[in-house]
């Protein structure tokens, strides 16, 4: 099994994680985390999930400025994932990497007009940044086009086509003429994509992207087998060591903060915010609050039984290490030590427990039990319940405590047959005993079943 796992699954994961591409992805969303935490900070503040006091801030008239707060943070992420993907796909190539992530930014500008129409009087108002393409629903755009010209810009790097200076020039300066010819090709090619589109299509590449590809793709996100697919994917990749949460993270985090974002625009036209209304299930909070809260797995399970339950002195004195950590959702002591990753018997619970919970949160906002979830993000390491509590208000909180407390009972078993194997070890027993009297046990099971 073991040879099998190492030698025929895992390195064709590797080889995909391991890729510029993806690498370039995972590493680049992540500059955009700063601004979407403080974005939903302000978002919080407008919308708080507590009626007095939202309504006490609607009349106060602080809801405006807080959503100019969010409008200048979370509304423009597409606008820092361009950037912060080209810098670092050019990183990745041993290259400096800014100038490639503001070539990235023009690029990203020209696949959207510069102009828009106003609704009511017709008239067009030019000269500005349309933020329907900068927030959500540009993401797959500024992905695309973070990869293309991190790609581009490092071909011509490699090739050596660009403008040398003398080594006596600064080396901002020389950066700056280092740029100069990639930057007027790329922006060039750009253009005529633009002019192709505009003249002959009568649309623009960002609207384009969005119907043809993201769409489709948030349409998929946002089923039951959606949800399915993203409980199964997130630990299934850890249970071989790779890290599942920020691949999976890095790679659907963009269509589902997408979803956020367009729950988030429902609200601010006035709307309620259902399923029926066009409001999404699947998104970036579904996710981090009920699929991988308390780490990858859920495995607050696995802590609670170590500090209450256990029997062998590894498993009690790792519960105390790993009760704190995992309150604020770390849990790689829990995954390595106890361990869960390439163990057998943990790894249908592991699997198992956030594809429960996901069924449980899916039909529960489906049904409307619990509110839909807006753009408010809070950071990761937030507890679970008050994490549940600011995104949705007491109902998210409580479906939260809900799907931990099943978590810890789908654990149940399986912890308590590892912890027994480890108090048989640390009492002296062979590894062939304790094979016996498991063996012995599993027979008196099923001789009082037969009777």
């Amino acid at each position: 099994m073991n040879n099998f796992i190492n030698e025929k699954l895992l390195p064709p994961i590797l080889k995909f994680v391991n890729t510029k591409a993806i690498t370039a992805l995972r590493n680049g969303m992540l500059y955009t985390m700063p601004f979407t935490i403080v974005g939903s900070v302000f978002l919080l503040l407008a919308n708080f999930p507590v009626p007095a006091i939202s309504e006490w801030v609607a009349s106060s008239g602080l809801d405006v400025y807080f959503n100019e707060a969010f409008g200048a943070s979370f509304a423009i992420m597409s606008l820092f994932a361009v950037m912060g993907i080209a810098n670092s796909y050019v990183k990745e190539e041993g290259f400096e990497g800014l100038p490639a992530g503001m070539i990235a930014l023009v690029v990203f500008l020209l696949t959207m007009k510069s102009s828009v129409t106003d609704a009511e009087s017709g008239t067009i108002i030019g000269n500005v940044i349309d933020k329907t393409w900068t927030g959500g629903q540009g993401m797959i755009s500024a992905i695309l086009v973070g990869l293309f010209v991190g790609w581009a810009y490092s071909w011509f790097l490699k090739r050596d086509i660009r403008i040398k200076l003398p080594e006596q020039v600064p080396a901002n300066v020389a950066n700056s003429f280092t740029a100069l010819i990639p930057a007027a090709v790329i922006t060039t090619v750009s253009l005529v994509i633009y002019v192709i589109f505009d003249k002959f299509l009568n649309t623009t590449v960002v609207e384009a992207i969005y119907k043809v590809i993201q769409s489709p793709m948030q349409g998929v996100t946002d089923t039951f087998g959606g949800a399915m697919m993203l409980g199964f994917l997130v630990p299934f990749l850890w249970f071989f060591g790779v890290h599942g949460s920020t691949l999976v993270g890095g790679i659907m985090g963009p269509i589902l903060t997408a979803n956020s974002l367009e729950n988030t625009a429902i609200l601010k036209a006035g709307k309620e915010l259902t399923v029926a209304n066009g409001g999404h299930i699947v998104t970036q909070q579904f996710l981090d609050q009920f699929m991988t809260v308390t780490g990858a797995g859920m495995t607050i399970g696995i802590v609670m039984y170590m500090v209450m339950f256990a029997r062998s002195a590894q498993f009690k004195q790792l519960g105390r290490l790993a009760f704190l950590p995992a309150f604020f959702n770390i849990n790689e002591p829990i995954l390595f030590a106890t361990p869960v990753v390439m163990n057998p018997i943990m790894a249908l619970p592991f699997i198992l427990t956030p594809m429960v919970s996901g069924v449980i949160t899916y039909f529960a906002l489906y049904s409307g039990l619990v509110p839909l979830f807006t753009a408010v993000v809070v950071p990761w390491t937030t507890p679970p319940i008050i994490s549940g509590f600011l995104i949705g208000g007491w109902r998210t909180a409580l479906l939260q405590a809900i799907v931990l407390v099943i978590g810890f009972f789908i654990y149940l078993p399986f912890v308590r047959k590892v912890d027994s194997l480890n108090y048989l070890q640390e009492q002296g027993e062979s590894m062939e005993q304790i094979e016996k009297d498991l063996e012995t046990e599993n027979k008196k099971a099923e001789g009082q079943a037969t009777v």
